[in-house]
This record gives C-alpha cells, sequence and structure tokens, in this order.
C-alpha cells in the first residue's frame, strides 16, 4: 500500500505551477495522475515520487506533518525546481489548511469566523487588488467548469488565494480553498464530491470576491484567521454528546458538546491528521483540558468544573497552560441544563438558526437542538419520524456522517425498524433540506413504554457516531403489524420547479460556460422556463435566461478572434441567478418546518 502525500500549504503548489513553462502545463494534469501510485515512504519520514529512472521527488514535512515551504520539495532532476516533477507530485498532494491546529493549542485555528471590529474600515489598496485577481480567477474557474478546471485554473485560484491571505481577507481565501478542493475532488471522482456543495462554494467564492472588489468593508466579508480565545473565568459544563469529525483534507477527531447551567453552549475538540481511524479512536481518547482525568465517552456523559477557562467566540473550550479542571457528575436529559433543550418546539430553534444565517451567511454551522419524535419508519435513506406536537411536520433523521465504517447510517436503519418507537433526538438541522435533522444522540423518552432500554451507564443516551444499538436496547416489537411503508412526507424544496434553475446552474459548474450556452440552445425558453413563471418564480426564470443567453454571448471580430473574451459578464450573471435561488430555496426549507 503507498503512503498518502503530506498535505501542502497552497502557496507552495501555485508558485510551482507559475514556475512551469507553458509546454510543461499541458502535461501537468496527465502527470500528476500516476504520482500517489508511485509513492514511497523513507526511513526518515519523508515521501519519495518516482518519475521514471531519472528522476525522484522527495517530499519532507515539517512538525506538523505539512509542506509548509519551497524548500521542502525537492527534485533530482537538472531543470528543478522549475520542473514538471516537482510540481505534479505537490499537485497530487492534499492541501494543507492555512493554520492547523489541535484544540490544545488555541490561539491558532483553520477555519476564519467573522469579526466584529468597533466599525468597518475603509478597504486598503492590496486588499481591493487581492480582491479583484481573486474575482478574476474565479470568474475564470467558473467559465472553464470542472472539465477544464485542472492544475493551471486551480494553482491560479491558489495563487489569488494566497494574495487575499496576505492582504488580510481570510474568508476569501478560505472560500478559494473551498473551490479548489470541490475541484479537485469532481476531477478525481472522490465518493464524497457532491456538485451541489461546489455549486455553492462557487457561489460563495464570487459573492465575497465580488463584493470586496467593489469595495465593500462589511467586516463579515473581510472576516478574522485566527479565533482568539478570551478568558473565561471558572466554568461548570455538562455532557451533551460525542460528534466524530472526518475531513476531506485527512483529518479525523472528536468534538464533544457541552452546555452550562445558564444555556450556554461550548465545546472540546481533538481533531488532527488520521482520518478514519483517527475519527473513530478519538471517542475513546483522553480529554486534553486542564489536566483532567476523563475520556471524550466520559466527558459526553459527565461535566467539568474549569477554574481558568479559554473559550473562542464559538463556544470551543482551550487548553491553555493556566486552566485547571476537575470531572463532575453527569447529568441526564431529563434533567436541567440539558431539559430545557427539548422544552421548545423545534421550528423555534430552526428559525434562530436562519436568522444567523441571514446576518453571517457563512458561519458556524447551525446549533444543537432537541425534539421528542415518534418514528415513523424507513423512507429511502432517511428516517421518518413526526415531532411530538400537534401539527408537526415529518422529519427527515439522515445520519450525521454517512461513511459506513461509523455506525451512523447503521443506527437509523435499526431505529426505522420499529415505527411507533418515541425517541428523544439531538442533533443539528440540515437548513438546505427541508425539514431535515442530522442526529448525534437519541435517548429514551421519561415515562413512555415504548421507548429505547438503553444501559444505565449511558445515562440514558447513545452517541449514534460511537455507540452501536443492539437488539437488547429496544422494547418487544408490538404485536400489531408495521405498516408497508412510511407515507411520504412533503418536499416543497423537491416539487418546486426550481430544479430547473439548479441544474442549468451546476451543468455550468460541470462543464464551464459552453455547457450551460449548448443547453439553453437545446431547449425552448417556454419549455425551459414556462414552469417557474406558472409558479411565480419570474425572477428565477428571467435570470435564467439571462444566464443562458449570457453564456452564449461570444462576438467575434473580422478575423475570427473573441471580441469579448472576458468571464466577468457570465459570472456575474451566475452569481445573480444562484443568489436568487439560494434565497428561494431558503424561505422554501424555513417553511417546511413549520
Amino acid at each position: 500500500m503507498h503512503p498518502p502525500l503530506p498535505p501542502v500549504a497552497p502557496e507552495v503548489l501555485a508558485e510551482a505551477v507559475e514556475n512551469l513553462t507553458a509546454r510543461l502545463r499541458k502535461k501537468l494534469d496527465a502527470t500528476t495522475e500516476s504520482c500517489a501510485a508511485n509513492a514511497a515512504r523513507a526511513a526518515d519520514g519523508s515521501v519519495t515520487v518516482r518519475f521514471g529512472e531519472d528522476a525522484v521527488v522527495t517530499l519532507s514535512p515539517g512538525p506538523e506533518g505539512t509542506i509548509a515551504g519551497a524548500e521542502q520539495a525537492v527534485c533530482s532532476c537538472l531543470l528543478a525546481p522549475r520542473c514538471l516533477h516537482r510540481a505534479a507530485a505537490l499537485g497530487a498532494a492534499p492541501l494543507a489548511d492555512t493554520a492547523p491546529a489541535s484544540a490544545a493549542a488555541e490561539p491558532a485555528a483553520a477555519e476564519p469566523v467573522t469579526a466584529e471590529p468597533a466599525g468597518p474600515a475603509p478597504l486598503t489598496g492590496a486588499q481591493l487588488g487581492a480582491a479583484a485577481a481573486l474575482w478574476q480567477a474565479a470568474a475564470e474557474a467558473l467559465a472553464a467548469g470542472v472539465t477544464a478546471g485542472g492544475a493551471v485554473v486551480q494553482a491560479e485560484l491558489l495563487r489569488a488565494a494566497h494574495t487575499a491571505r496576505l492582504a488580510g481577507l481570510p474568508r476569501a481565501e478560505a472560500a478559494a480553498l473551498r473551490v479548489v478542493r470541490g475541484l479537485r475532488a469532481a476531477r478525481d471522482r472522490q465518493a464524497a464530491h457532491r456538485l451541489g456543495d461546489l455549486t455553492t462554494a462557487f457561489r460563495e467564492l464570487l459573492h465575497t470576491a465580488g463584493l470586496l472588489a467593489a469595495g465593500s468593508a462589511d467586516p463579515a466579508l473581510t472576516g478574522t484567521a485566527r479565533r482568539a480565545y478570551a478568558p473565561g473565568g471558572s466554568l461548570q459544563v455538562y455532557g451533551l454528546c460525542r460528534e466524530p469529525v472526518l475531513s476531506a483534507t485527512g483529518y479525523g477527531g472528536v468534538v464533544t458538546h457541552l452546555l452550562a447551567p445558564d444555556g450556554a453552549r461550548y465545546s472540546v475538540s481533538d481533531v488532527r491528521p488520521g482520518g478514519l481511524a483517527r475519527a473513530r479512536g478519538a471517542g475513546s481518547a483522553s480529554v486534553a483540558l486542564g489536566g483532567a482525568t476523563l475520556d471524550h465517552a466520559g466527558l459526553a456523559r459527565g461535566g467539568l468544573r474549569i477554574v481558568g477557562a479559554t473559550v473562542s467566540p464559538e463556544g470551543r473550550l482551550g487548553a491553555g497552560r493556566e486552566v485547571r479542571a476537575t470531572p463532575l457528575r453527569g447529568t441526564p436529559w431529563t434533567g436541567e441544563p440539558a431539559a430545557a433543550l427539548f422544552a421548545r418546539p423545534a421550528a423555534e430553534a430552526v428559525a434562530e438558526a436562519f436568522a444567523r444565517r441571514q446576518t453571517d451567511p457563512e458561519g458556524a454551522e447551525a446549533g444543537l437542538l432537541g425534539c421528542e419524535v415518534t418514528v415513523v419508519g424507513a423512507a429511502g435513506e432517511h428516517l421518518l419520524a413526526r415531532e411530538a406536537r400537534p401539527g408537526a411536520p415529518l422529519l427527515r433523521l439522515r445520519p450525521a456522517h454517512p461513511h459506513p465504517e461509523l455506525p451512523h447510517t447503521e443506527n437509523l436503519r435499526r431505529l426505522a425498524s420499529y415505527p411507533g418507537l418515541r425517541l428523544r433526538v439531538l442533533g443539528r438541522p440540515d437548513l438546505d433540506r427541508a425539514a431535515t435533522l442530522r442526529p448525534l444522540a437519541v435517548g429514551p423518552v421519561p415515562d413512555a413504554e415504548y421507548t429505547l432500554r438503553l444501559p444505565a451507564e449511558w445515562l440514558d443516551r447513545a452517541d449514534l457516531g460511537y455507540d452501536r444499538l443492539q437488539g437488547a436496547h429496544f422494547p418487544p416489537r408490538r404485536a400489531d403489524p408495521a405498516p408497508e411503508g412510511a407515507p411520504a412526507a412533503p418536499d416543497p424544496l423537491a416539487d418546486s420547479p426550481l430544479w430547473r434553475v439548479r441544474r442549468l446552474l451546476e451543468t455550468g459548474v460541470a462543464g464551464g460556460r459552453r455547457a450551460v450556452a449548448e443547453a439553453a440552445r437545446g431547449t425552448e425558453p417556454l419549455a425551459a422556463y414556462g414552469p417557474l413563471r406558472r409558479a411565480g418564480l419570474t425572477a428565477a426564470a428571467e435570470l435564467a435566461a439571462a444566464l443562458a443567453a449570457e453564456a452564449d454571448r461570444r462576438p467575434r471580430d473580422a478575423f475570427g478572434r473573441l471580441a469579448d473574451p472576458s468571464a466577468d459578464a457570465y459570472a456575474w450573471a451566475w452569481l445573480a441567478s444562484a443568489t436568487h435561488l439560494a434565497a428561494a430555496e431558503r424561505s422554501l426549507v424555513a417553511a417546511s418546518w413549520d
């Protein structure tokens, strides 16, 4: 088995591709494909990639396991460092996060968050230039699509992203990195790739870069690259559940969610390089926080009294040198503070999550919500359940992480086989799907007869990403036969003709500008957009028609040359349609919870 290539800093890869001649750039994609199969690990921990008999590229990661400098990637050929071999080996490696960090070192983190300064300062000339360059690179990548978005297109995005980082635009940089990772996943046909996710990533990148290039100084658009941990004083927190973390960049671990008596939410994370094995093992790893003698399994069902706490704006607890923690006895979900999570209708919590997304569209994930449900049955890949309140809609419970080596899917399948079972569910609402919840943990309903029967040491809760539900955890099956199948849950998003706009946008992401133009030529406007107009979605129809017209508008001069080769107008038309679609879908999803 070949060793994985170490993650590479985006700017190192961008520089390597930029140094290639035009002739070598044309060969880059084909050369990159074979790199992983020719990798071997050396005795000193470095990874070598052999290209025939005359060239060997040596990747020597630093202490954090990444290639952070050009000197850490060396080729033995005569053209090095401006050689095809070195650029190909770097291009085959995964992209490193811009600031890899563990939970034990609170000053740094890998994802940007929204800053809130006293007042928005005007953008500097460097920031305006970086945003304009990033917009141009993003527009060209969108026009190329996945089909033509190879290593050279990706390198242009990475170079512009690095410039944005140096200019102090971390949100724009993070958006660009998401697009590059999405392009890679699509071209490599990775199982985790979703065209809809890449479409969303392009929308966020163009939205951010476009507004910044226009001079918008909104702090939500610039962001900040570091999570500033602030003193939190003395805290008392109680465990809610554990959540496995598995990222596309090779990181794995666990996040344990905590709740304070006043309802404030906190978390302790342990996420490091290691992928699936790390995610599975971290659930029972020791908690690196103030010398506490607890593992994450114990913390999820226990508590901590913390002195000298440090807390990030998202509620992540840091493990500074002055932090001291003492284990506490855990509280069941039926007691405070967890009981309050299950006392309010789920629709109220979802409405708050949508309100937060409105003010910070790319901020933190939706918070956890609790609800009592009755299992209806299985419907395709998800479980249908109905919240225990009058007039509640059918909810779709989907795996929080679908990886087959994690027990999420199997646990939901077992639960779905017990129609009528009453459950308490703690999960995260999926704000991109109609009435959908991603459950992280389940527990029995107090005083209910037909409910789960979990071991006392589990403290009446099961973490669906780590605990495996067995037959002994369920009540005897009811004598009355189960219905033939679960009723179909209404899905206003799927039933809406907005899918026509979504398909057009995704066609552009997959095949580029040319694919949109060809798709528009193949259908009459009335047949394509008539259903949108009849449904009252006139703006969606007009924006889609404008996008198709712009995609097909490529005038040539008397010599047959493109008169307007710029992708700017096409990118703006695509962004306008994508932004309207996102708002329309958001309205339908919000209504599905009522």
